[in-house]
């Protein structure tokens, strides 16, 4: 219960990553703890250690003329913890401007026809969710606002307004990646020295900050939402 009495909001964080040890990792389970401090019950969704298979299958093939279908015993306990949470985290790679396949899959099978989309009103409408992109490019590489326009585009306008969400935010955190890397005027990829040591343990902290500002300035909106 919240010190008002009524129910604690549920968050569901959700991380993409083939590696628990991975700087999305830690930046799923650091976005874990500030919801939780905010007064979320937090569940994480770790979708590589859980073992979730993105490959779209028979079973949870959508049927155009059956949006009642019953999906397979997995989907159907992921779609519990989608209705369970009253806002969603998703932390992961940005790769080719877009999530990555494991992600993708999870939408593609779990965010599913009868059940986010197909319905007058979905079933997931009214929930709010916070993209949190890890992205290897630096803050000042021109990509950077272009990545940020399509991320939006795709996972805002394509995903979450499309399945009824009533918010959508997009926090691309640059500079994710050891070595530096830019884009020339050719468009070829420039890889810079590794930063390490002092520089390195900076920039890990930076990038913290301005995950944990994403987050907190979320929750914050969902409290006042509320």
């Amino acid at each position: 219960m919240t010190q008002h009495g009524s129910p604690a909001q549920r968050a569901l964080v959700v991380v993409a990553h083939h590696r628990s040890d991975s700087l999305t990792g830690h930046t799923a389970r650091r976005a874990a703890a500030r919801l939780e401090a905010a007064g979320y019950q937090v569940d994480l969704l770790d979708l590589h250690a859980e073992g979730f298979d993105p490959r779209m299958n028979i079973s949870d093939q959508p049927d155009w003329g059956n949006r009642e279908k019953t999906y397979s015993h997995e989907v159907h306990a992921h779609m519990q913890r989608l209705l369970d949470a009253d806002v969603v985290v998703a932390v992961f790679p940005v790769y080719w401007q877009s999530v990555p396949a494991l992600l993708k899959g999870w939408i593609d099978r779990v965010w599913n026809y009868g059940f986010a989309y197909g319905r007058s009103r979905p079933r997931l409408a009214g929930k709010r969710i916070l993209w949190l992109g890890l992205a290897g490019a630096t803050a000042d590489d021109p990509v950077v606002e272009g990545m940020r326009r399509v991320l939006e585009t795709n996972l805002s306008e394509g995903i979450a307004y499309y399945c009824g969400f009533s918010r959508s935010t997009v926090g691309l955190l640059t500079d994710a990646e050891e070595r530096p890397q830019r884009l020339d005027a050719e468009g070829n990829l420039l890889l810079g020295e590794a930063v390490t040591g002092t520089e390195r343990e900076a920039q890990y902290a930076a990038l913290d900050r301005r995950a944990q500002q994403f987050v907190e300035r979320f929750a914050a909106e969902e409290a006042v939402a509320a």
